[in-house]
């Protein structure tokens, strides 16, 4: 078949590297001018697959009212009259109970353990380098409090089979020796030793190059209008230079991917939360994190990738703005140089990205009502973690096959 893939972010370009592999004709569009050079860019550089867990959780109402009055808060809100806005924050709310988070985590740790699994295949494959390390992440408390709820994802990693280590300020210590220097700033941690680390943007690029060396083309620069239907069936996809044809289409472009689909009648509830991060030279490797340290109570990850750590966290609800607050950068710059004293945030490169979230969590991964469209989108904050993952899941419904781990609950109509 003829696949278009729109958008060149991690989840688009893994999508197409999946369905080359499947022996498909694939062509990617993306309005920039190559892989990954919007949310993919400069994320956290976390690869989650143990310390994922949806945001909409109980709890969480009150605690966003005490964060938005915080000086270092990790959720900005800027209320405007948009409906979608409106919307998808009373969908979120509707799933901040017991019982939504346990499934919306299941869901979330089923997709994240198979993209463990499928990106573990994907370096075999290609041998491609990305700064990636396999050592764990630790989520760092420094309240009893925090410690004390974090019993709930406790619960949900053990029915999953999801390894993980409570630990004490010597254990936290023990994983992060950088630490040390800060042992009375933290009450414990909680460890998920399988997640891993890497720049996303490197990973997207170099497996960019190996997909069109399949055949995969890319046609960057091109901005999408529409999509093209027939008879209630796809036939390509409508761009400012051309028609181009295709018997499927998947749709991966993130906080964008609802304007594309709604003519259909395809009530997508993907929303942009923005996110920030910095980018900071190592100065002195000693005082500087193994691997990805995440500050619970500024829910900011703090990432070794390479000679750099990459700092990114925080959730902007304002739309589809892409300003730099200097706050922003405050609260980021205050989380890195608190826990890991020692660093020149003066040098510190600084980026925002729209991370496309849905009010459950979960991504979007499936079919839809129009014969041959298909979404991969949704991700949140975990699209570099859940990328290979869903890249195989989609490749697999788009070739008509049962894929390898249960998909049925998400697709776009279980919102129906």
């Amino acid at each position: 078949m003829k696949v278009i893939v729109l958008g060149a972010g991690v989840v688009g370009v893994t999508s197409a590297y999946q369905l080359a592999k499947a022996g498909h004709e694939v062509t990617v569009i993306d309005r920039q001018e190559g892989p990954a050079l919007e949310t993919s860019f400069a994320n956290a550089g976390e690869v989650s697959f143990g310390y994922c867990s949806p945001w909409a959780a109980p709890g969480i109402p009150l605690k966003a009212m005490k964060w938005l009055f915080m000086q270092h808060a990790p959720l900005i809100l800027r209320p405007k009259m948009d409906a979608a806005m409106l919307s998808w924050m009373t969908q979120m709310l509707m799933n901040c109970t017991s019982e939504r988070y346990a499934i919306n985590k299941s869901r979330m740790l089923r997709i994240a353990d198979y993209a463990r699994i499928s990106l573990a295949e994907v370096r075999d494959e290609t041998g491609i380098a990305y700064d990636e390390r396999m050592q764990g992440t630790l989520q760092l408390f420094r309240t009893q409090q925090q410690l004390d709820a974090s019993a709930k994802d406790v619960k949900a990693l053990a029915a999953d089979g999801v390894p993980y280590e409570v630990l004490d300020p010597d254990g936290c210590i023990r994983v992060e020796p950088a630490l040390k220097h800060v042992r009375q700033k933290m009450v414990g941690g909680l460890l998920t030793p399988k997640d891993e680390t890497g720049d996303c943007f490197k990973f997207t690029n170099a497996l960019a190059l190996k997909a069109a060396a399949m055949g995969v083309k890319f046609v960057y620069g091109t901005n999408i209008k529409a999509l093209d239907v027939e008879g209630g069936a796809i036939k390509g996809v409508v761009t400012d230079r051309e028609t181009l044809r295709g018997d499927a289409v998947v749709v991966a472009l993130g906080s964008y991917s609802p304007m594309l689909v709604k003519q259909f009648g395809i009530k997508l509830p993907v929303y942009p939360v923005k996110g920030y991060s910095l980018t900071i030279p190592i100065v002195d490797a000693s005082r500087a994190p193994e691997s990805t340290v995440m500050d619970e109570t500024y829910k900011i990850a703090i990432t070794r990738l390479g000679d750099r750590i990459r700092v990114g966290g925080m959730a902007e609800i304002s739309g589809y703005t892409n300003d730099l607050g200097q706050k922003r950068r405050a609260t980021l710059e205050h989380s890195v140089t608190d826990l890991f004293p020692g660093g020149d945030v003066s040098k510190a490169d600084f980026w925002s990205g729209l991370r496309p979230m849905t009010p459950d969590g979960t991504p979007v991964i499936g079919a839809t009502k129009v014969k041959g469209l298909f979404l991969n989108t949704g991700h949140g904050t975990l699209g570099w973690t859940m990328s290979c993952g869903s890249a195989k899941v989609i490749s697999s419904i788009v070739s008509g096959k049962k894929p390898e781990i249960d998909a049925t609950d998400l697709a776009v109509s279980r919102y129906a």
